[in-house]
């Protein structure tokens, strides 16, 4: 029974601590790495009230010092998926008919949770598991999934609070329910917020959630996972297993109780999941809410009128925090001919300061690429960029060495051919490469910025000169799902840019706003008549 209107106000952004020498949140974060890395954890698979072991597991180790072992995680096989399933939906009824206040209650504990005691926990695990520098830690696995929880309770509060007009003699509600079915979350390595607000924003809507990390974020998964529970979590409402993608695939997406999926990751791989979806359309219950964001090619695009240094900064940070391995990062650039020398020479030698090293000396700016897989990848697009008639030559950097562990240079490419390699396709990796184009053909250089790429996630244009903003702003309208103005591409804000692209960047829902809520709620209309009709006749059917 509900005794009240319990809504919960817009809340501040969480301050993101600085981590200076003698603060204390860096000796917390110090004490707390040389803690986590004196162990070796054994990371099972949290399906419904069960802790599930299967014997057969994978390693954990950080990506910038892979001699050391981390722990071990259980590795799942299809029956395991079936068994999350059913312990998902064995619980849906009670987690769904739960008052919204002590489901809101749940996330809001664990942000307190976070936002206390586990922050160093949990920065820790990013930083050691996915290589992450301490602010790039900060700014993601405490900052951002600390607003997530917060903020999302927010507007789904506000959500329930918008109802419908009465006219006289009845009353109209809008009742907003959890999906039919079960939700599936499948996240991404780089950032520890995105797999935490992929399952909790559709388990707060009241819906059951089973949830796939991938393999190179499963350190910092279980210490979010192991915060949830402690903040009250039912069992089985979220299920957190590790299964190979196409093992998951088949059995979520030819299960009739499959309601929706969550998705950050490529866009091939989104693809290929509509496609399934679309031809099993006939064995769901309804029609699958399908939300995904996915790749991007993201540019920074410099007017002739540019402040130099705001374009170098720009740059250095949109490209290289967190070794580029954000959707968002700054990937192709186009510089005016009239700015080219300076901005390169100020922006070799910012990049010459930059340390590469582990993430436990806060004085490295750049750590590893997450594993094997994309070091060979990117390496591979360094040595074309090499290549004597490739169109490109490397400003700086370029080096790489997987000795001790993943480590790529930060590394600038300059294209002599705006279509080069390079500049239209997705690296995900610590490589920016610039055209220098005619400083008088600024329109037709944003021609070319939209037409270049199938991405629209981000991109930004610096410009001293009002009118070239907003040229830039109307031709550039669908290149870019977050457009910033003289300012890097990267670092959204939740409640201030809510996030996500379109076109080959996803379905543009806006994780860190009330949109992305809406689509994990299923609306029902309620009419109710006072005093209801007992003729069928109208006044119109009279004689007289």
């Amino acid at each position: 029974m509900q005794y009240g209107d319990f809504y919960y106000p817009l809340p501040a952004n969480e301050p993101v601590l600085n981590y200076a020498p003698g603060s204390n949140e860096r000796a917390a974060l110090k004490k707390a790495l040389k803690e986590l890395k004196s162990e070796k954890v054994d990371v099972p698979m949290y399906i419904g009230s069960e802790e599930v072991r299967t014997g057969n597991t994978m390693e954990i180790r950080p990506p910038h010092e892979t001699k050391h072992l981390l722990g071990r995680f259980h590795v799942g096989e299809a029956k395991h998926v079936t068994k999350a399933i059913n312990a998902a939906l064995k619980v849906k009824d009670k987690w769904s008919n739960m008052s919204w206040q002590n489901r809101a209650n749940i996330f809001l504990k664990a942000a307190d949770l976070i936002a206390g005691k586990y922050r160093p926990y949990l920065n820790g695990t990013t930083m050691l598991g996915q290589s992450k520098n301490v602010i790039q830690a900060e700014l993601d696995s405490a900052w951002e999934i600390i607003d997530f929880l917060r903020f999302n309770v927010h507007f789904l509060s506000d959500i329930y609070r918008q109802q419908p007009i009465s006219g006289a003699g009845m009353n109209n509600r809008m009742e907003y329910r959890p999906l039919e079915g079960f939700v599936f979350a499948l996240t991404p390595f780089n950032f520890t917020a995105i797999g935490g607000n992929l399952p909790t924003s559709a388990a707060m809507c009241g819906n059951v959630v089973i949830w796939k990390c991938a393999n190179t974020q499963v350190y910092s998964a279980q210490m979010f996972m192991r915060i949830l529970k402690e903040a009250g979590l039912p069992d089985g409402v979220i299920n957190l297993v590790f299964i190979d993608g196409p093992t998951i695939g088949e059995v979520v997406f030819n299960h009739p109780e499959f309601a929706g999926i969550h998705f950050t990751g490529s866009t091939g791989v989104f693809n290929k999941m509509w496609e399934t979806i679309g031809k099993n359309m006939g064995m769901y219950k309804s029609y699958p809410r399908i939300v995904g964001e996915t790749g991007g090619k993201d540019f920074v695009i410099a007017h002739k009128s540019a402040d130099p240094d705001v374009v170098v900064t720009a740059l250095a940070r949109g490209a290289f925090e967190y070794q580029g391995q954000k959707c968002s990062a700054a990937s192709r650039a186009y510089i005016p001919s009239n700015l080219a020398a300076e901005i390169k020479k100020k922006l070799v030698e910012m990049v010459k300061t930059m340390k590469m090293g582990t993430v436990e000396d806060f004085s490295n700016f750049i750590n590893a690429v997450i594993d094997e897989k994309s070091f060979n990848k990117l390496e591979g697009y360094i040595k074309g960029a090499r290549k004597k008639d490739s169109k490109a030559k490397i400003w700086i950097g370029g080096k790489c060495d997987k000795t001790n562990g993943y480590f790529i240079e930060p590394t600038i490419i300059e294209a002599t051919d705006p279509k080069y390699v390079t500049m239209c396709e997705e690296l995900f990796g610590p490589i920016l490469t610039v055209y220098v184009y005619d400083e008088n053909k600024f329109e037709e250089t944003l021609k070319l910025v939209d037409s270049t790429s199938d991405y629209a996630l981000t991109g930004a244009v610096i410009s001293q000169d009002r009118y070239a903003i907003e040229l830039a702003t109307n031709k550039l309208r669908n290149s870019a799902g977050n457009f910033y103005i003289n300012d890097k591409p990267t670092g959204a804000v939740v409640g201030q840019q809510p996030f996500g692209g379109a076109r080959g960047s996803g379905t543009n829902d806006k994780a860190g706003s009330i949109l992305n809520m809406y689509r994990w709620l299923s609306a029902r209309t309620i009419k109710e008549t006072y005093t209801p009709p007992t003729d069928y006749k109208y006044p119109f059917m009279q004689d007289k």
